[in-house]
């Protein structure tokens, strides 16, 4: 398959055809950012105008906790707090159009973290389907794949209207059996799962039931599922 600068990353995602590969694609995205901005990035002028301006959502905050040191946590703090204490409590913030605490109106939550992912993730899903459009043995990786997540399955879907009217049908139709699938097949492991608990299935077999709640969960979300240690005998 030729590669190029926007291939590679959508190959190096779709190749190891294990889980959804877009939440691997978020996660990937989720951890350059969190690196980037607890690193150099954070002395860059234009960069901390934005963590300023932005914030960071209750998840990112502890993303970025769990990968910065704790002096460029509080270096991004110190003047994100100056931020807030002038739009919120400034004199901007007295006039008659802003009101405060009680009939207050609620503003959007942003974060530094989450807009950039938005906008990496829409590149990603276009260099996708371009390569999709453009490359038969990537049509066929793409239809390997182990499963996709209803959340990016949903994504990608509405990325097929980017595509030639005679390619965007077996594309959409890969998708969703892609979805549907891993749907049915954790549908029947939770459902297992639950079964195991009746006293006359007391020495039965698991099978792949034990981590169904992660894997349905992960399913549901759009989030990764790296999967964890085997439970017990009890399924706990």
């Amino acid at each position: 398959m030729r590669e190029d600068i926007c291939s590679i990353p959508i190959n190096e995602l779709f190749e190891p055809k294990k889980g959804c590969p877009l939440c691997r694609m978020d996660e990937m995205l989720e951890q350059r950012l969190a690196d980037y901005i607890t690193g150099a990035a954070m002395m860059e002028p234009d960069v901390r105008m934005e963590t300023n301006r932005l914030g960071f959502c209750p998840r990112h905050f502890d993303k970025i906790c769990q990968v910065g040191s704790r002096l460029s946590i509080a270096l991004i703090l110190e003047s994100h707090l100056k931020e807030v204490e002038e739009r919120e409590f400034g004199p901007k913030a007295a006039a008659p159009k802003r009101k405060l605490f009680g009939g207050a109106e609620e503003e959007k939550e942003t974060c530094f973290i989450c807009e950039n992912m938005e906008k990496n993730r829409t590149h990603l899903v276009d260099s996708l389907v371009s390569l999709w459009a453009k490359e038969e043995e990537f049509r066929r990786l793409y239809g390997e794949q182990e499963c996709l997540c209803l959340h990016h399955g949903r994504l990608l879907l509405r990325a097929a209207g980017r595509l030639p009217k005679k390619l965007a049908p077996r594309f959409q139709e890969d998708t969703r059996r892609l979805s549907l699938a891993y749907l049915q097949q954790v549908e029947q492991d939770v459902t297992h799962f639950c079964r195991m608990f009746d006293y006359r299935n007391k020495d039965g077999d698991w099978g792949n039931s034990r981590d169904a709640i992660e894997r349905a969960i992960a399913y549901l979300t759009g989030r990764l599922y790296t999967g964890k240690p085997e439970a017990g005998e009890d399924g706990k």
